[in-house]
């Protein structure tokens, strides 16, 4: 088997499309999340502590000299970032609580027995037959 068959057979795997389009989906759903964060949730937290822009929050470490940029520590892109990481986690979190409750519930629903085919019934009475004793 060459190299280019067993990528071929490799990448068409389920689990592998599937994984694709489970990191495309992620990475969109990362993008709403942080415009949710940085736009929805950010401002109203920095109105209540004062006025303060997370994504602003810096400490300068050196000042620019000359043409050497200023060396700046950006710890409210951090904090905007781990923010944006527990709002994405708990949105997972909550998606995959939903879907195991489903699973429960798929799982508690009782099933009846299969009704049998009316072959099945007669085989059941000719088996049946032979099993009981015959008078003669």
């Amino acid at each position: 088997m060459s190299v280019l068959s067993e990528f071929k057979a490799f990448a068409v795997k389920g689990n592998v499309v599937d994984m694709a389009v489970g990191i495309i989906i992620g990475a969109a759903f990362g993008k709403i999340v942080s415009s949710f964060v940085g736009d929805v949730v950010m401002p109203p937290i920095g109105l209540l502590i004062g006025g303060v822009d997370f994504s602003q929050l810096a400490i300068s470490l050196k000042a620019a000299e000359g043409d050497a940029p200023a060396v700046v520590l950006s710890y409210g892109k951090f904090i905007q970032t781990v923010l944006d990481f527990i709002i994405v986690a708990f949105a997972i979190f909550m998606g995959v609580k939903v879907i195991n409750k489903l699973k429960r519930e798929e799982a508690a629903a009782p099933t009846l027995p299969p009704v049998p085919t009316p072959e099945e019934v007669l085989l059941t009475e000719i088996r049946d037959l032979l099993k009981t004793p015959q008078n003669k």
